[in-house]
This record gives C-alpha cells, sequence and structure tokens, in this order.
C-alpha cells in the first residue's frame, strides 16, 4: 500500500507500507494510484462519486485492468467503496465517520508524541522547526487573503505534524498515522475547513511545546486542535 497526500514527488518517507514520498515515479500503476488518491483526498473526486473505468482510463492514462487494481488498493483504506459487480464510487463523508476519524488520529498522534518526545534531539528540533517555518508561511500567506497555494499549505500542514512525531522510533505507527491523517484530510479539503488565526496559533503552540519537550501540553493543544475542527464543520453545518 502506497499511502500519501499531495503531490508525490513532495512527499516524506512514511515506511514500507505507506508511500515513501520521494521523486521515485514509479510504475505508471503508481503514478496513477497516486494521482487517484491525491483527487480524491482533495476533493476532485466527490464524495460518493461513481468511478467509470471508461472515463477514467482516458483520464488517467491506465488500462481499465490497472484502475481495478488500484481501487481496490484504495477500498482499504477507507477512501473507494466496492459496489459488488456494478463496480467502484468514492467513499462518502459523514459526520459520524469524521468524528470517528479524528478520534482515530488523536489515538495514534498522542502515542506517537510522547514517543517522538522522548527520543527527540536536535536534529529532531530542526526538522520541526523547517517544518513550521514553510507552514507559518503558507498561512500568513493564506490569512492574507490568498487562496492560491491551498494544497501545498495543507501538505506543509502535514510536514509539521509528521515532523512532530518523527522521532517515535515505529515505522509502522508513522504509516499508520499518515493514513489516517489523509482522511482527516480529506474532510478539511472537501468541507472547505479553516479556522484561520486560531489553528496557526495552535500550530505554533506545539512548535513550543515540542522545543521545550512537554508533551502533556503538546497533547492537550493536539486535542484543542483536533476536536475544534470537527467542531467548527458541524456548528456551521458544513457535513451531515
Amino acid at each position: 500500500m502506497r499511502n500519501g497526500i499531495i503531490h508525490p514527488a513532495m512527499r516524506p518517507e512514511r515506511g514500507k507500507d505507506a508511500v515513501a514520498l520521494t521523486a521515485d515515479p514509479g510504475t505508471a500503476g503508481d503514478q496513477a494510484y497516486d494521482r487517484i488518491r491525491t483527487d480524491i483526498i482533495f476533493g476532485r473526486l466527490r464524495p460518493g462519486q461513481k468511478l467509470t473505468l471508461e472515463k477514467l482510463r482516458s483520464q488517467y492514462g491506465v488500462a481499465i485492468s490497472t484502475l481495478r487494481e488500484i481501487f481496490s488498493r484504495l477500498a482499504p483504506e477507507g477512501l473507494v467503496v466496492a459496489e459488488g459487480q456494478r463496480g467502484f464510487h468514492v467513499a462518502s463523508c459523514s459526520a459520524k465517520d469524521f468524528k470517528e476519524i479524528a478520534s482515530l488520529r488523536l489515538l495514534l498522534e498522542h502515542y506517537a508524541l510522547e514517543e517522538s518526545f522522548r527520543a527527540g534531539d536536535v536534529e529532531w528540533e530542526a526538522r520541526i522547526v523547517a517544518a513550521h517555518h514553510k507552514l507559518a508561511h503558507l498561512e500568513a500567506s493564506i490569512l492574507s487573503g490568498d487562496s492560491s497555494k491551498t494544497e501545498l499549505w495543507k501538505h506543509y500542514d502535514c510536514e509539521f505534524h509528521q515532523a512532530l512525531v518523527s522521532a517515535c522510533g515505529s515505522r509502522v505507527l508513522m504509516a499508520e498515522h499518515a493514513s489516517v491523517y489523509d482522511r482527516y484530510l480529506r474532510y478539511q479539503m472537501v468541507f472547505v475547513i479553516f479556522r484561520g488565526h486560531e489553528a496557526a496559533e495552535e500550530h505554533k503552540q506545539l512548535l513550543d511545546c515540542a522545543l521545550r519537550y512537554d508533551v502533556k501540553a503538546a497533547q492537550d493543544i493536539l486535542t484543542r486542535h483536533v476536536e475544534a475542527c470537527v467542531d467548527y464543520a458541524l456548528r456551521n453545518n458544513l457535513i451531515t
């Protein structure tokens, strides 16, 4: 399984069972998998959309048999649903599912933060500072009214949270976290969930917690960060 978000050439390594987000283009099938997965996460393939093989064969430049294989790989990730003999469609979205994904993200990320803060060193600190610098720059740009780089912003958001847990010492944990994070991100992108200054300030607080190795405070902020996103979506009736 190759898990990851955004542009395949930009993705950080996530372990054997996740996309090693490097510049290696892989096979044509791998490239099509990356594109389809990213298009689902960013809402270009909409929730519930029928995945018509003939149309997508031309769009992604691969054979129908390859598309079936890709959809079968995406089904266990919760991104595609098989319809028996009727083919495949993009997984639907619901408030219940979003809350469950958010809870699972917190469960994994809380544990990963604890392990990462315990093993962190100066190289880990440097990764976090660099990742936050890029994220803060994009957040400032968006808050000033420039929405032209939304996908790059979410890549940097992902990169920052991955940097925080990158010293956890478990490739399996990193891969599972990456997969759940991408499903969580799908809701943010499909339903345009952006909390503005509040979310940006929480990222800054997470950076500060990491640099002073205060895992309990970081876990508390992360809980507020994720739960506020879910509450925002439900309060504004973005998801039913």
